[in-house]
């Protein structure tokens, strides 16, 4: 991934926690086919360094993880259009141009496939309880009857991918001067981008 220096983020916790938030990653192998992609949600165990996950047995991506090929998986934060008009240089000299704000992790890993039972139920209870907690009347798959979760447990496979590589880019108008970015932060608040406002208000305190 193309990372200037301005924008590289290689904090190990920084890069976990955008994970946690935006969960629901890109996962792209490579086989006899060609290129696949799907969108795959993930848990991260953080001490072991691993991504976990399942999908489909069905899903023709299966057959190259089976194979080990390396694999990517992309984890897309904040994003937003960044208008010249935010710009306070705009009206200095007008020398400015449109660009795009955003949070990538991209992860690179062998992956292997996991068939084993108690393995699958353990991660799609951790799955179910990361996104269900906190909730008035929280689910969880023991509300269901135990031959149904059975019959749907099936059709799945798991997925663990060690993390071998992980790196992280924050395009949050770090290469601005102030002025700039302050008047990026609002134009983004008064568009409803707060989560993207957010991140470029906390990279100009150099965080």
């Amino acid at each position: 991934m193309y990372r200037p220096p301005a924008f590289r983020e290689d904090r190990r916790d920084i890069l976990h926690d955008a994970i946690r938030a935006h969960p629901l990653g890109t996962l792209v192998t490579c086989g006899s086919p060609g290129l696949v992609a799907n969108v795959v949600p993930f848990t991260l165990d953080s001490v072991g360094d691993v991504l976990r996950a399942h999908l489909a047995r069905a899903n023709e991506q299966v057959a190259q993880l089976r194979d080990g090929s390396p694999t990517l998986v992309i984890f897309q934060g904040p994003q937003a259009y960044i208008s010249p008009s935010w710009y306070a240089t705009k009206r200095e000299h007008g020398k400015v141009v449109p660009t795009w704000n955003y949070v990538i992790v991209q992860v690179r890993g062998t992956p292997m496939v996991i068939e084993d039972r108690d393995w699958l139920r353990n991660q799609i209870d951790e799955l179910t309880s990361i996104h269900e907690c906190g909730r008035a009347e929280p689910w969880s798959p023991d509300d269901a009857p135990a031959d149904f979760i059975a019959g749907q447990m099936k059709g799945i496979v798991g997925l663990e991918i060690p993390i071998e590589r992980i790196e992280g880019k924050w395009k949050a108008s770090q290469n601005q001067p102030e002025p700039n970015r302050i008047g990026v932060e609002r134009g983004l608040r008064a568009d409803g981008r707060v989560d993207m406002a957010d991140e470029v208000a906390a990279r100009g305190k150099g965080s």
